[in-house]
């Protein structure tokens, strides 16, 4: 194991390394109006979705939130998007699934302000806050979602027993993640135990590597135009590129991608 490796392993530690990289990261993508911090998803054949020619760009992007947002119905409900990057999943659901209210929580205040500017929707407002201390009341919400931020909590069943506090009776966690092979049992157990039913899961990882496929061109070229040399390889992990190893492990099946649906009893 790598000293990067084993500095990841300590909880705290993972999460001081995420709370500089990502406003770092917006910093450095402050002029190239990056939307999506997640990867992506491409089936096969091809999801076919109709949309504006601003989102097209954003395609595959987007269809990794589609297929993740619309497992329920979120037309007039109050929703809560943890984690929700440069708000690009958060504009485009709340345009498209027209919920009553979408509010977009990230840790990253750098984030918060570029989703605040960037995203004039009606019924939209993006926080600063942190996933495992929601502020939210008990029982205020309709949906929680969660697309591919997971992996960076340092309390992962501690996030899950937030969401349980914060959903009402018959809410409903949307969420997808990865993890590497030697953490499938701790996620797995992790979820077992949460507060929550499983109204179904699935492996995504075949949609996720076609995605990471089809962003690729562009993904390399803002590693190369946005990023010092020296963080050429972490910011080519980071974004998915052929070659990196996410990508890789992907391919391999050392790293698995799922979606699941939960359900508050």
């Amino acid at each position: 194991m790598s000293l990067l490796e084993r500095l990841f392993s300590v909880p705290a530690v993972r999460k001081a390394i995420w709370q500089l990289w990502y406003p770092f990261l917006t910093r450095r993508l402050r002029n190239e109006d990056v939307l999506f911090l997640n990867y992506a998803f491409e089936t096969e054949p091809p999801v076919g979705l109709q949309l504006e020619p601003a989102d097209e760009q954003n395609r595959a992007c987007i269809q990794l939130y589609h297929h993740v947002a619309t497992q329920v119905d979120l037309c007039g409900k109050d929703v809560l998007e943890v984690s929700c990057g440069h708000g690009g999943g958060a504009s485009w659901l709340t345009r498209t699934l027209h919920p009553a209210s979408y509010t977009g929580l990230d840790l990253n205040p750098e984030g918060i302000s570029f989703c605040q500017k960037r995203h004039q929707v009606a019924s939209i407002r993006f926080v600063q806050g942190d996933a495992q201390k929601l502020p939210f009341p008990d029982a205020s919400l309709d949906a929680v979602i969660n697309v591919e931020a997971s992996h960076c909590y340092p309390n992962f069943p501690g996030f899950l027993a937030e969401v349980a506090r914060v959903l009402r009776p018959g809410g409903h966690l949307l969420y997808a993640d990865f993890r590497f092979s030697d953490q499938w049992a701790e996620w797995e157990q992790a979820i077992d135990r949460a507060p929550l039913e499983i109204v179904q899961t699935r492996d995504i990882s075949a949609e996720v590597l076609r995605g990471m496929e089809h962003n690729a061109a562009r993904s390399e070229a803002l590693v190369l135009r946005c990023l010092p040399k020296m963080l050429h390889p972490a910011g080519r992990d980071f974004a998915g590129v052929p070659g990196a190893r996410v990508y890789e492990a992907l391919k391999s099946g050392e790293l698995s991608y799922r979606s699941w649906c939960f359900r508050k009893a």
